[in-house]
């Protein structure tokens, strides 16, 4: 069987702990037999980040910007405990947090779907797609501690020179402060593709924040979300039947709730992390969750949703054989070689990636589950319960039945 061409290369980014064991599977195992594969290679794992200094993230986000394409492991973001266990110069920054700076795009993330693992809601019918800010907010915030009383101040000054100050706080003794911003750029893109990837998907579209509160951070959210509605959307929405309404975020997750899904729900930065894995969880499993983030300029990154799996890596580790999921990881990688299919006009590319989809939901749908899921269907449904080697094992036996069958015809 002949491997199948690409012309040009996805970047690729190396994650850590137990995903990057899953990740050189995948990638070895599963996709380099039947595909030439052509990469553009960034370690992100934390040793490799603190060695160049984070440098090499940036670079990276640089790359998917001229490549168009990326796919990404999960990667380890950083506090106290994470620079003590592994030595680093410094506490980095979250990855995501410095790839979607640079890209300024929007986190779409869907669960993925099997006939007889049943939301833990038992109304959701379709599933719910998050639309995540991917720019600003606490992932851009800065943060200061004092140890004295004192007047913290919030002052901007413009290019004309014009000051403008406020007052955050007057504090009798130690406080913590920080400052968040977003721009009006970014989230007007972030509002636009809300707007086209309901459309193109052709689901109502909600946006939550908390503008009661935050009149003018979250407010500015919802001016913009309305002003783009109005002038641009509504007649496309009104053409489809389609749906677009703002509510208050603690009234839309009683919404969720009692909904039986099939929406796009639009978030800032903050909310779409939180309530994303929430979804995901109800859905059934973090690992069961894909994520592309879409920037403005057109090109993509996709990864899957969950962390880097920390505990199943100790375990690795000491020996053991965790029953890990790789499905999202999996989907990263067909997302992003579809996606490069299509750009590519590889009709062939875009092909394989749906086989590998397709052998993995048949390996689950056969009763062969990791642990995550064994416990949340019926016995009748899981036959087998595998760790990550003979789950993808299972997953690899199934893709090279499809691939002969398919170089037959």
């Amino acid at each position: 069987m002949e491997t199948l061409q690409m012309k040009t290369p996805l970047v690729e980014m190396d994650g850590d702990e137990m995903t990057r064991v899953l990740w050189r599977i995948i990638r070895d195992e599963l996709i380099c037999p039947y595909v030439d594969l052509k990469t553009e290679y960034y370690d992100l794992g934390l040793p490799h980040r603190d060695e160049t200094g984070d440098q090499v993230t940036l670079d990276a986000a640089n790359a998917t910007r001229r490549l168009g394409v990326a796919v990404k492991c999960a990667t380890i973001t950083a506090n106290r405990h994470r620079q003590e266990e592994y030595g680093l110069k410094e506490i980095w920054p979250s990855p995501n947090g410095t790839i979607r700076a640079v890209l300024d795009g929007t986190a779409f993330r869907a669960p993925i779907l099997l006939p007889f693992l049943r939301p833990a809601v038992p109304g959701w019918e379709k599933p719910i797609t998050v639309a995540r800010h991917a720019y600003g907010d606490m992932y851009k915030a800065v943060e200061l501690v004092t140890n004295e009383p004192g007047v913290a101040t919030l002052e901007f000054t413009g290019e004309s020179g014009r000051t403008q100050s406020l007052t955050v706080a007057k504090t009798k003794g130690p406080a913590v402060f920080q400052g968040q911003h977003n721009t009006e750029g970014s989230i007007r893109a972030f509002v636009r593709s809300c707007f086209q990837y309901a459309l193109d998907t052709k689901q109502d579209l909600w946006f939550s924040a908390k503008d009661t509160i935050s009149k003018e951070y979250d407010g500015e959210f919802r001016r913009v979300f309305d002003e783009e509605f109005a002038n641009t959307y509504k007649v496309k929405f009104d053409a489809l039947g389609l749906q677009y309404f703002y509510t208050l975020i603690d009234d839309a997750v009683s919404r969720v709730m009692r909904s039986k899904g099939g929406f796009v729900w639009a978030l800032k930065n903050y909310d779409g992390d939180v309530m994303s894995d929430m979804i995901a969880a109800a859905f059934g499993s973090l690992a069961m969750m894909t994520s592309v983030l879409m920037a403005p300029d057109g090109s993509v990154e996709f990864e899957a949703s969950h962390g880097t799996v920390t505990r199943h890596f100790y375990r690795y580790r000491a020996g053991e054989k965790p029953s890990t999921n790789a499905t999202a990881t999996i989907f990263a990688w067909t997302g992003a070689l579809r996606r490069r299919g299509e750009l590519d006009g590889l009709p062939d590319l875009v092909s394989f990636a749906g086989k590998l989809e397709a052998a993995c939901l048949e390996t689950m749908r056969d009763g062969i589950l990791t642990g995550d899921l064994a416990v949340l269907v019926e016995p009748e449904h899981c036959r087998q319960i595998v760790n990550y080697e003979e789950s993808l094992e299972a997953i690899a036996t199934r893709l090279a039945k499809k691939m002969h069958d398919a170089d037959r015809r």
